[in-house]
């Protein structure tokens, strides 16, 4: 059977307000109240419905998806007839392909190959435990944030026991067949129809399979209007099909209606009616992975990272790379150096805290932070997880104070998501997110007493600069958030 697989990565930067837990009024998505609620909208809620023919088909039932934990948190509590039906959707394709369509996600959408690699593991054992609670099953694969890899990413994901991720072809730099020699990518390019076994850095044998995506029809279905013609959308996989393996592509799920408007209805169309009708099978990855194992060998890009957003590696997220998203000609991102250097700082500070406070109430702090992510998603009570992690039966005062430093851990983690970096100025609102939470960690790090890098920080950011003159610079907007927490409840 000839396949096809089409992902959609489904992701919204978070939005709340760090110390309130509810999203503010977002003028720029009028006449929507935020941006959550108007991308919803446009896109998860048609597609979850999708009048075609008489019936009301779900589009999550035909393709791979991933999830972002913060969208899927926002969708069960504002949204809940939208998440049962992302749930459900992932049931019906394992009853109809033996494995389910959804992916787990890291969790807070941070570019793994900048970060600690402690960070990296918290980041990835959070993912993987919010999937198993929302969908109750382990995960088969995982989604990197913006697909950015390195070895060090890879392994980890070996190491938690993520069977396969997706990235884009130029991630690739080498490839063998079974007993023959390496190939560089730019010599013959790898087939992407087939799966590739990756091996762990350690030289173990242990492995995952890494699918990479059909980069011109991702790009035609992103960037071209392909879903408006589904005889179009399927005309680009069945060109590329031959014997063996499937034609993939991949895109942000907000694609399908939000970006391109009834282009979730033409998604379905192609993946209902005219797929079948060329006797072509709709599967996901890890279906075809169970059918197809890899044989063919494959190294990635080396050295600080790559991603399928920024053909500088990673540099999007901390430098000025020259990749942007809207604005000006004349704009510059010079201020995501100092951005990130700042909130290094904080982070830095964090840690220590962290580390220091409770190394005499917790026998195993970091795991601890690992396994907080049940608090974060709902799925135990903060008082029990205390009591649960701590060394014998801590005062009130003692809980208080871990509950407060693993709050820390969480804003900490959520400074660095990749939203802040992404977009064309500092003034943006995703950024200003992140500045949020750094925020929250040092007003954190006040309550319980630890050392406030305050001035560190502040000094740092002001040579982050907008680039509308009015706005000013990063010590300006991160005066702005101090002001707006001032004026909101603890």
């Amino acid at each position: 059977m000839r396949s096809i697989v089409v992902h959609g990565h489904f992701y919204q930067p978070p939005r709340e307000n760090p110390r309130t837990g509810k999203i503010d009024e977002q003028p720029s998505a009028a006449p929507f109240h935020d941006w959550n609620e108007r991308v919803h909208d446009e896109c998860y809620g048609p597609n979850v419905r999708v009048a075609m023919n008489g019936r009301v088909l779900n589009n999550f039932e035909r393709i791979s998806f991933n999830v972002g934990p913060t969208l899927f948190a926002w969708l069960q509590d504002a949204r809940p007839d939208t998440y049962q039906r992302i749930l459900d959707a992932d049931r019906a394709s394992e009853a109809r392909l033996g494995h389910g369509n959804a992916l787990a996600q890291t969790f807070h959408h941070s570019i793994l190959p900048l970060s600690p690699r402690r960070d990296v593991r918290t980041e990835i054992r959070w993912g993987l435990e919010e999937f198993h609670y929302r969908f109750g099953r382990a995960a088969e694969g995982m989604w990197l944030a913006e697909t950015a890899a390195s070895d060090e990413v890879l392994a980890a994901l070996i190491d938690e026991g993520v069977q396969f991720t997706i990235l884009a072809p130029y991630q690739a730099s080498v490839w063998r067949r079974p007993g023959g020699r390496w190939i560089d990518v730019r010599d013959e390019p790898l087939d992407t129809r087939v799966p590739y076994r990756y091996e762990h850095p350690d030289g173990s044998g242990r492995s995952l399979a890494l699918f990479f995506y059909d980069a011109e029809i991702s790009r035609a279905i992103a960037f071209e209007q392909a879903p408006s013609s589904a005889a179009r959308f399927i005309d680009l996989f069945a060109r590329r099909l031959g014997e063996r393996g499937a034609v993939s592509a991949a895109t942000d799920g907000e694609t399908y209606g939000h970006h391109q408007k009834f282009s979730d209805l033409g998604l379905a169309y192609a993946l209902y009616e005219e797929a079948p009708a060329r006797g072509l099978e709709v599967t996901n990855f890890a279906a075809r992975l169970a059918a197809d194992p890899p044989e063919a060998e494959v190294k990635i890009v080396e050295g600080e990272g790559s991603s399928w957003s920024c053909f500088h590696g990673v540099g999007r997220w901390k430098r000025d790379c020259g990749c942007s998203t809207g604005g000006h000609e004349e704009w510059n991102q010079a201020w995501r150096a100092p951005l990130r250097l700042a909130l290094e700082i904080v982070r830095s500070s964090a840690d220590d805290a962290y580390a220091r406070a409770l190394r005499n109430l917790f026998p195993d702090p970091w795991g601890a932070r690992d396994r907080y992510v049940r608090v974060v998603i709902g799925a135990i009570d903060p008082e029990e997880f205390v009591q649960a992690e701590s060394l014998g039966t801590p005062s009130p005062e003692e809980r208080a104070r871990a509950f407060q430093l693993l709050e820390m851990q969480r804003n900490a983690l959520s400074m660095f998501t990749s939203c802040g970096w992404f977009f064309n100025d500092l003034a943006g609102i995703e950024t200003v997110q992140v500045l949020r939470y750094a925020a929250r960690t040092l007003d954190l790090l006040d309550r319980i007493g630890a050392p406030v890098p305050i001035d560190a920080f502040v000094a740092t950011l002001a040579s982050a600069r907008s680039n509308v003159p009015e706005e000013g610079t990063g010590a300006d907007l991160f005066l702005r958030v101090l002001e707006e927490q001032a004026a909101q409840p603890a």
